[in-house]
């Protein structure tokens, strides 16, 4: 089964890529820049055909695709090239690729949560006897929990993971009958569990409330999952930074089909590895529509970061950066990205002959 994992992964990364392209694509036609070729996969040539303007073609590798837009990346002297194009047509244009990839996400939770019964949300069950803010303004037993240092709780299992990730204190807030609480700088201190043991935390039992799945909660419940993928990005981010996360904890390609190949074989049945793999593949794509609009210069982000500068410096200096500057940058960050790359994939290959 592993070969068929495998392919499915390939398959999966080819196809978020075309669907990033096809954001572009469909951006770029909406705005009036010429496309000169679409193409759907990499490397030799299947099959091509000139529709107006625009080459379509379709090649041999399902690894991806691109949208070769006209004055990409310098001035032809058409005034419908990329370059020629203002400041709002580029950053849609941009953007387009990354909204793409989150609409893929949504898309997919959206499907998979059709045939759910019933959702889950992290509530308090209890309380240590440690624990002294209680009551009417402090937590009681049967609060919704509703952030965690700032992080939004929507689904089951996110309180438990903040709470672990947190500091010597942290802030908490729940709801409880429409009325937000908020705590600020609980501590962290040595506390009594249910069965008598004793551990370090803030003093909640967590467990969790059912919530029927409506049509309604599906929508809602698929709209929270995907903003859960995004704020687990920004998350894991913020552990990287700040020296919580390390190389370790990264993955690149050869990691992530290692995993997807992982979650497909654990599976019990062919519809449980189908359910699991779109699973992974939803949050794939969120993340890579996430990663992709920050400011890292070779990236969309890169990109809508240079117009923002460009907007400012003709506000400020009349003029522009020059292109030849940003095509510098942009190579630069281009070969530091490849870089890091290479290094996140060589930890990949490493930890599959642990």
């Amino acid at each position: 089964m592993k070969p068929i994992f495998i392919l499915a992964a390939i398959l999966i990364f080819g196809v978020l890529i075309a669907v990033h392209e096809l954001g572009h694509f469909v951006a770029a036609k909406l705005c009036g820049v010429r496309v000169n070729e679409f193409s759907i996969g990499m490397g030799p040539l299947v099959w091509q055909r000139k529709r107006g303007e625009t080459l379509y073609s379709l090649r041999a590798l399902p690894v991806g695709g691109y949208c070769a837009m006209e004055g990409e990346d310098e001035d032809t002297g058409d005034d419908r090239s990329f370059v020629r194009q203002g400041f709002w047509k580029k950053f849609i244009i941009l953007a387009a690729g990354s909204f793409m990839n989150f609409l893929a996400g949504l898309v997919i939770i959206l499907a998979l949560f059709a045939g759910y019964q019933s959702f889950y949300v992290d509530q308090v069950i209890g309380l240590a006897p440690e624990f002294t803010q209680t009551g009417e303004d402090g937590l009681m037993a049967g609060d919704v929990f509703y952030k965690v240092d700032g992080y939004r709780t929507y689904l089951n299992g996110d309180a438990k993971l903040f709470l672990d990730y947190a500091g010597d204190t942290a802030d908490i807030e729940v709801v409880r009958d429409g009325r937000h609480i908020r705590l600020e700088d609980v501590p962290r201190q040595t506390c009594t569990s249910t069965d008598g043991t004793t551990y370090q935390g803030f003093g909640l039992y967590v467990g969790t409330e059912q919530i029927p799945a409506t049509l309604g909660a599906k929508l809602r419940f698929a709209w929270y999952q995907a903003l859960d993928f995004v704020q687990l990005v920004w998350f894991s981010l913020a552990q990287l930074f700040s020296g919580n996360a390390g190389m370790q904890d990264l993955s690149g390609p050869v990691g992530i089909v290692s995993t997807i190949t992982e979650v497909g074989a654990a599976s019990k049945t062919t519809l449980i590895a189908v359910q699991n793999i779109a699973y992974f593949a939803a949050l794939l794509a969120v993340n890579l529509s996430v990663m992709n609009l920050l400011p890292i210069p070779a990236l969309d982000g890169g990109r809508i970061f240079f117009l923002a500068v460009d907007a400012l410096s003709l506000a400020l200096f009349k003029r522009k950066v020059p292109e030849k500057y940003q095509a510098a940058v942009n190579t630069a960050g281009f070969v530091v990205l490849m870089g890091f790359m290479l290094v996140v994939t060589f930890h990949d290959v490493f930890k599959l002959f642990q």
